[in-house]
């Protein structure tokens, strides 16, 4: 098989550089690990991205310039980020929504309940596995070779210069040659064993929210190649999702968006951190961090009446009671400790004018954490709780890239012909935090970027 670039992944940023690459005029092969029915990696979940547009149309309410999205991201991350990258990221973002819609994807108004995204965030119609679909669409339409059941096992790199790789299709194992490669495989997030080496014990209480084919095989065999690391093997983008969610592949419906309205208990029934310090999107990302810290990898939410409508809800119903005491019981939770800590939050408020739409005064006084924002008295029953777990979407360690999407080796020179996107190097962008939709924007764009640059080296060679 006479291939020039070779693509190893199969969601948004191995899509993007597969595409791109063959209408530059090379030839094109995509591997994908996962059989035909769950291919799209992480991607298949999602639900929309951020990008740097100038004006609102008729699925953006408004603009989003570049000064407000860098801050952002700034916020986010705390300032550990590779700024050049993060500038150039937001950069080539740039309406980047016109390229998708012409590689087929199709995008709608933000839905009722995915709070302050309608103005910085597309969202696709039909979801992350619609746009995955219309992408593969695309791509076989425009020639690209995708292969099923592949699974990359070894790449062979000489000299800094990417040869082959070792390839089971189906099991049967046999080696591919090509000009250049494209890796765009995503983190390591679905290997326990490599997750307990950084978590202990603790990551068997994680869920893997996507894709179980992200055993970071990839990542690993660059950094043996001499691939530089970048990101801490701990950072991830983790959430608080319902604790009843499966394993792997439970998707965004089991995300919970309800910490913003009431209280997180851990199982002592003790509040562990502010649970308004920010708009939900800006702040989801953290908590499953938080929540991995607690006793047991467990945490609930706690909220009445009154703010049952106000987020997208679980696929899996509350638990519903007619009292603290009773909710307690049903979480087994201690109820006298659940009672206290509702009295004390509820008798710490400073009453304001609650608007979840924006970063209100209503707040607390006197005790800790303080809750910066949307506090109300729990006091409306019924009373819902749902119980969380750590959920993790991707991790942040990976390899070191330039604006090229070139790997960079341990030398701080770029390999010649090898190329990342996606997941296993967006701890360039991302050291920590998170913001809804960036991780499609790193992929977009980068994927971009690796399939223009891996097109240009087969040219040139």
């Amino acid at each position: 098989m006479d291939i020039e670039v070779l693509v190893i992944g199969g969601g948004n940023a191995a899509l993007c550089a597969a595409i791109t690459a063959k209408r530059a005029g090379a030839e094109v092969v995509l591997l994908e690990s996962a059989p035909r029915e769950s291919r799209g990696g992480n991607s298949r979940h999602t639900r929309n991205l951020r990008y740097l547009h100038k004006k609102g149309n008729s699925f953006l309410s408004g603009p989003y310039p570049e000064e407000e999205f860098y801050e952002d991201l700034m916020r986010v991350t705390k300032g550990e980020t590779n700024e050049d990258l993060a500038r150039y990221t937001i950069q080539q973002s740039d309406n980047v929504g016109e390229w998708m819609q012409a590689q087929g994807c199709q995008f709608q108004p933000a839905m009722r309940g995915t709070l302050h995204l309608s103005r910085t965030n597309a969202f696709f119609l039909g979801g992350g596995k619609a746009l995955m679909n219309a992408y593969y669409a695309t791509a076989e339409k425009l020639g690209v070779k995708v292969i099923y059941r592949a699974e990359v096992r070894e790449l062979h790199i000489e000299n800094g210069k990417f040869a082959s790789a070792t390839v089971a299709v189906d099991n049967l194992q046999q080696k591919m040659s090509a000009k250049t490669v494209v890796v765009a495989s995503g983190g390591f997030q679905a290997n326990k064993d490599w997750l307990k080496e950084h978590w202990g014990a603790s990551a068997e209480n994680f869920i893997i929210r996507g894709t179980p084919y992200d055993t970071g095989i990839m990542l690993k065999s660059l950094l043996l190649n001499g691939a530089k690391a970048v990101g801490a093997p701990t950072q991830c983008h983790a959430v608080a999702i319902d604790a009843r969610a499966p394993g792997y592949d439970g998707g965004i419906v089991t995300r919970l968006d309800c910490v913003s309205f009431g209280i997180i208990v851990n199982k002592e029934a003790k509040r562990f951190y502010d649970e308004g310090e920010d708009f939900w999107p800006k702040r989801y990302a953290i908590w499953g961090r938080l929540v991995a810290k607690q006793p047991d990898q467990i945490a609930y939410s706690i909220i009445d009446s009154k703010s049952i409508d106000l987020f997208m809800p679980s696929v899996f119903a509350p638990v519903k009671a007619d009292s603290i005491w009773e909710l307690a019981e049903k979480l087994s939770l201690d109820p006298g400790l659940l009672e206290k800590t509702v009295q004390e939050f509820n008798e710490s408020i400073v009453i304001g004018n609650f608007d979840p739409g924006e970063l209100d005064d209503c707040t607390t006084q006197g005790i800790e954490p303080v809750k910066s924002h949307w506090a109300r008295p729990l006091d409306s029953p019924p009373y819902y709780g749902y119980p969380l777990r750590p959920g993790i979407t991707f991790t942040y360690l990976g390899v070191k890239v330039d604006q090229n999407a070139q790997v960079i080796q341990e030398n701080d020179t770029p390999f010649e012909n090898i190329f990342a996107a996606g997941e296993i190097m967006a701890g360039n962008i991302l050291g920590r935090g998170y913001m809804a939709g960036f991780g499609m924007t790193i992929g977009t764009v980068f994927g971009r970027i690796a399939g223009k640059e891996a097109a240009r080296y087969v040219s040139n060679t």
